[in-house]
């Protein structure tokens, strides 16, 4: 998969508290950015772009 991983920019100072995402062509994926060895979800380009466009209406 192409891209590196990223956190939001409203993760906080600490970065204690956030998840980490790394987009590609086809599926994003989210993980546990204090559990980088652990489980990913990863879901279409598609589903993202509308889980996020929603984020930003909220």
């Amino acid at each position: 998969m192409s891209g590196d991983w990223f956190k939001s920019s409203y993760s906080g100072a600490a970065n204690d508290q956030c998840v980490e995402c790394r987009l590609a062509d086809e599926n994003a994926s989210v993980r546990d950015s204090k559990n980088p060895a652990g489980g990913v979800l990863r879901v279409s380009a598609t589903a993202w772009t509308a889980f996020t466009a929603r984020l930003k209406r909220a």
